[in-house]
């Protein structure tokens, strides 16, 4: 059988994809033991076990100034911002891609706008909202709605718009209004669509939350990356960014499951 007409089962595929990570890990042991023996003091790469211990006090013991178990705290800072500008974000692009993709008008008008938003590097963006937001939180949630609200709503309204005109026909055939048109034919369609943009969406979201808590925060998995660094605690650091990385797989996973869940129907045949 020819490699293109493979199909893996849910199991092989858990296993081929633990693979190269596994190999990645080893790679990395094999290389910082090396580099450890050449001198035991080695900050760039550090072992398992020294990144355990710094760790451990991140962890288990209270901070002396605030009492709190910073990297708790600083996981859960990190997710109510992303949370919520996730949350502003989904929204947004429902209301705003429904209307832009059901109705020409609209879509003539404001169409322009929202792709010149879109265009524009979020990043240059960020002290224009930390002057006019101050250094809060708002003006983190800000960068993060600004940085994926606009691509995501160009692609549902896109997705609407690419709809079958079959389907609006029929529809206003049996009497729909365009009110009707939106909410029958056009949301239904919308949501598996949603989802998917929200997945590709949340790359972006964590380097926008990244950005904005290196500058200006006081807790927050970004702020303490870039606070430890001027310290080469890659001991922390590499901890910290794979961390980072299981909570984004965490996440993908469970929008991933929600759509084969709600949206059967929209799920490609064999996957």
């Amino acid at each position: 059988m020819r490699w293109v007409n493979r199909r893996i089962g849910r199991g092989n595929s858990v296993l081929l994809g633990a693979i190269p990570i596994v190999l990645l890990a080893l790679l990395y042991v094999v290389v910082a033991a090396s580099r450890h023996a050449v001198n035991p003091n080695d900050k760039i790469l550090p072992l398992p076990g020294g990144m355990i211990e710094a760790m451990s006090a991140l962890l288990f013991q209270p901070d002396q100034m605030s009492g709190q178990l910073i990297f708790w705290a600083d996981t859960l800072a990190s997710l109510q911002r992303l949370a919520i500008g996730l949350a502003l974000s989904t929204l947004s692009a429902l209301l705003v891609g429904l209307v832009l993709g059901v109705l020409p008008p609209v879509r003539a008008t404001f169409g322009p706008l929202v792709t010149g938003i879109a265009v524009i590097p979020p990043i240059a963006l960020l002290p224009i909202l930390f002057i006019v937001f101050g250094l809060g939180e708002t003006s983190k949630v800000a960068l993060i709605f600004i940085g994926i609200a606009p691509f995501m709503i160009r692609d549902i309204a896109a997705h609407i718009t690419a709809l079958p005109r079959e389907q609006i026909v029929k529809a206003q055939t049996l009497g729909a209004s365009s009110w009707q048109v939106m909410l029958r034919v056009a949301l239904p369609q919308a949501m598996p669509r949603l989802i998917q943009a929200v997945r590709l969406s949340l790359g972006p979201a964590w380097v926008f939350l990244i950005s904005a808590e290196a500058i200006a925060s006081d807790v927050g998995l970004g702020y303490r990356i870039f606070l430890v660094r001027r310290y080469l605690s890659m001991d922390i650091i590499l901890p910290y960014v794979a961390w980072i990385a299981l909570l984004a797989i965490a996440m993908d996973m469970l929008l991933t499951w929600s759509s084969r869940r709600f949206f059967p129907w929209a799920q490609e045949p064999n996957r």
